[in-house]
This record gives C-alpha cells, sequence and structure tokens, in this order.
C-alpha cells in the first residue's frame, strides 16, 4: 500500500531515479560480462583480431543461451510473482524446483547439440577456416557450463520474485567481478588465450549459480526450497513457458539478425569485420543499458498511473525517461564521433581491424541519439498493457526493418551497406514509434478531459 501511494504521489523524477539506478545498475553489470570478455580477448598477442572475430562469430550461439535462460527464468519469476498476489504460496515454491530442473534439462540438450554440431553451427554463424579454431576454442568451453549459466540466471530473477533484489544484485556484481580478475589472471598469466576468457566466464557463472542455490537450500529464502518440487508439474512448466516466450522469441529474433549479420560481413568485408561488429556491439550495448534499465524504471510507474486514470503522471514519466535516454544516448553519441579511436582502442589496436571498426562504429550508431525514443516509447506502450503493439515496436527496429535492410543495402554499397543497415532502420523504427506515441497519448487527453466533464457534471 505505501509503495503504491508513492507511485500515485511522489515527484516524478524522483520516483524515475530511485526504481531506475538499481536497474540500471543491473543491466550495466550484465553488460560487462560480454564487454570485459571482448576487451581481454582483443588484447592476446598476435591473435587478438582473429581470437575477437571468432567471439562475434559466437554471438548468435550466445544469444540462443540466453533466450532458453529467459524462457525459464523470466517465466518462472513472474509466474511465481502472480501465484503470490492469488496468496498461492505453495505453487510459488514448486516453481523455483520446476525452474531448476528445465533450467537442468534444457541446458544439457543445448549443451549435447552445441558441442556434437559446432562445427557445423558455427560455419553456418559466419566462421572461416582462419577463425573456427578460435570460435570453436572459446564456445565449446560455454556450452560446456551453459548448464550453470541458465541455472545462474533463473534462480538470480527467482531471488528477486522472492523479495531479495539487494541479493540478486549482490550476486550478479560479484560475479562480474570474478570474471573481470580471472580473464586478467588466465588470458595473460597463465597464457591460456581466448580459452582462459571462456574458463572465466564458466567459472564466475559457477560462483553465481551456487550462490544463489545456497540462498534457498539454506532457508535464508521467503519462498522455501523444497525437493519434491523438482518434479516437473505439467500445468506449472505451461504457465513458465506461456509468460517466458515473449522474451524468448525476441532473443531468438537477435540471434536470427547476428547470424546473417555475420554472414553479411563475411562475404563483404571478411574475417575482420565481423571483428569489428563484435567490437562495435560491445560499445552499443554499453550506451543502451543504462536506457533499458531506465525502462524497467519506468514501467511500474507508467503502469500504475495508468491503471489509476492519472493519465498526466503516466505521460509524464514516459516524457522524463525519453528525455532522460536522449541525454545519455546523445552523450554516447558524441564520444563516437569524436573520439571513436580511443574507444575502439580499449578492445584492439590491430591497425587493419582498428581501421574497419571505426569507421563501422561511426556509421553503425549514426542515429543514437534518437533510438532512446523508439525504445523508451515502445516500453511506454508496452506499460499501459497493449502487448501485441509493443511487441512490433520491440521488434521492428531489430528484426523487421533490419534485416531486409542487411539483406538489401550492401549489394548497393558493399561492407557500409551492412553498417548503414542499423542507422536506417533506427530511423524509420524511431518515426513510426513516434507516430504510434503521438496518437496514443493524444487518446488519454481526450479521456482525461471526458473523466474532467463527468465529475463536474
Amino acid at each position: 500500500m505505501k509503495n503504491e501511494q508513492i507511485l500515485g504521489t511522489e515527484p516524478i523524477g524522483k520516483l524515475l531515479f530511485k526504481y531506475s539506478v538499481p536497474a540500471i545498475i543491473g543491466m550495466m553489470v550484465n553488460a560487462l560480462y560480454n564487454v570485459v570478455d571482448r576487451m581481454f580477448i582483443g588484447k592476446i598477442p598476435d591473435v587478438g583480431p582473429l581470437a575477437i572475430t571468432g567471439v562475434g562469430v559466437t554471438m548468435p550461439i550466445m544469444t540462443i543461451i540466453l533466450a532458453f535462460a529467459m524462457l525459464v527464468g523470466v517465466g518462472a519469476t513472474t509466474n511465481i510473482s502472480i501465484k503470490l498476489g492469488q496468496g498461492n504460496k505453495d505453487d510459488a515454491e514448486k516453481i523455483i524446483g520446476n525452474g531448476i530442473t528445465l533450467s537442468i534439462i534444457i541446458s544439457l540438450i543445448i549443451s549435447v547439440i552445441g558441442i556434437v554440431f559446432g562445427e557445423n553451427i558455427l560455419k553456418l554463424f559466419g566462421a572461416s577456416e582462419a577463425t573456427l579454431y578460435y570460435a570453436e576454442s572459446y564456445i565449446y568451453i560455454i556450452l560446456a557450463g551453459t548448464v550453470f549459466n541458465v541455472l545462474a540466471f533463473t534462480l538470480n530473477n527467482t531471488i528477486r520474485g522472492d523479495g531479495n533484489p539487494k541479493l540478486a544484485a549482490t550476486i550478479m556484481v560479484v560475479g562480474c567481478l570474478t570474471n573481470i580478475v580471472l580473464d586478467a589472471i588466465l588470458i595473460f598469466i597463465f597464457n591460456l588465450g581466448i580459452k582462459g576468457a571462456a574458463i572465466a566466464t564458466v567459472t564466475s557463472q559457477i560462483v553465481t549459480a551456487i550462490w544463489a542455490l545456497m540462498y534457498y537450500l539454506k532457508g535464508k529464502s521467503n519462498l522455501k526450497f523444497k525437493k519434491e518440487s523438482l518434479k516437473l508439474d505439467k500445468s506449472l512448466v505451461s504457465a513458465i513457458f506461456a509468460i517466458g516466450s515473449a522474451p524468448f522469441a525476441m532473443q531468438m529474433a537477435t540471434s536470427l539478425v547476428q547470424a546473417i549479420s555475420n554472414n553479411a560481413l563475411k562475404l563483404y568485408g571478411g574475417d575482420l569485420a565481423i571483428g569489428a561488429m563484435a567490437t562495435i556491439s560491445s560499445i552499443s550495448m554499453v550506451f543502451l543499458m543504462p536506457i533499458f534499465g531506465l525502462n524497467q524504471g519506468a514501467q511500474p510507474i507508467i503502469g500504475f498511473n495508468y491503471g489509476a486514470k492519472q493519465y498526466d503522471r503516466s505521460n509524464k514519466a514516459f516524457k522524463a525517461s525519453a528525455l532522460a535516454s536522449i541525454v545519455i544516448l546523445t552523450t554516447g553519441w558524441l564520444m563516437v564521433q569524436t573520439i571513436p579511436e580511443f574507444i575502439v582502442g580499449m578492445f584492439n589496436k590491430d591497425p587493419k581491424l582498428m581501421d574497419i571498426s571505426v569507421n563501422g562504429v561511426k556509421i553503425y550508431l549514426l542515429m543514437l541519439p534518437i533510438i532512446g525514443i523508439s525504445i523508451t516509447g515502445s516500453n511506454y506502450i508496452q506499460s499501459v498493457g497493449k502487448a501485441k503493439v509493443a511487441m512490433f515496436l520491440s521488434l521492428l527496429r531489430q528484426v523487421i526493418l533490419l534485416i531486409p535492410m542487411i539483406v538489401v543495402l550492401p549489394k548497393f554499397f558493399g561492407l557500409n551497406g551492412v553498417w548503414v543497415s542499423q542507422p536506417v532502420s533506427d530511423l524509420l523504427a524511431t518515426a513510426i514509434t513516434a507516430i504510434v506515441l503521438v496518437k496514443e497519448l493524444r487518446s488519454y487527453k481526450v479521456n482525461s478531459k471526458e473523466i474532467i466533464e463527468k465529475k463536474v457534471a
């Protein structure tokens, strides 16, 4: 009740700051896993450029693993919240056990398929004879540890659903720091190269998975873990998959885009172009993660006030998040356009790779200042309960528009066509989202006017 009163009365700016900062920290920590790996891998003596290209080739596989982790983790956590809201604690506790079992089963299937058919999959995703060794060296270790990856993600999410977001954030931070320290030690002190980066990642996931598991096994959780809850319940599994299917589909679509992009990059720019994209996507991730954190913070504020028919407050929350995103992304754009050599140099200093990456990042992130409107806009539409429209807007920028651009534009502009596909998609998606938003916001003004007139009458 206190939280509801705050959401409906406290100043929007203060609320957005309070709700967004923890989410932004969580998103940034999550991003650092991949970003730090690529920074260290790019600096491996003699093989840095090919090694980072090898990691770039594995990105679609990493995204598929994340898709299944979200299928179980997001689906389980949301259902736990629903069951607790219904006062059904028994089913909420069963979902934890079912989530663990599903994580293990799905992970083992991914590991077996990935390792058995790894070479063919990597070639399909853009690996060449020169980069296949590095891609295999990295991804086979990641695949071997998939169970810890998915389990850690699922349990970290359920801990938040259990009412302990601080512990969930602490586990993520410790996992990330473990990865950074081990990257440095295994790559440069023990000279394990790209294998060292993969071992560091898996080890950090083992630490987070065990820590999250012990939270339940030691009985410190509000929801208690019971052995019998490990037995799969058909109705609970269906409920988990039903809710987890939306983020799962989004990630699988992203993996498809990455695979198509890798093949276009290989065709028009060679192996180093894929390595450049690995660097560019890391830079993009650093700037975009705060926006996703803003979305998470704005969602309950927008949703509550919209439900309470306080449309002016829900609109203010959207406008504040959109403005903050424009400021953050414009700052990122200025850095990319003025000091690209410095930013790219944090990942690799190979002259050829640097040239491709610098040119690519300046074009690829050309529309960075405006895409916050597209991202926060689709979040707003989702927060007011229009899931289908929100799903369309979310897929628009990174799938519906981007795939045709990647297929068509390189035929006319070569490698630059691959880079320019993203800003063209960004521009069109932002324009379409803006049109949808204007219509949506105008409809609320009409509704607000009708409510006032009824009260006066």
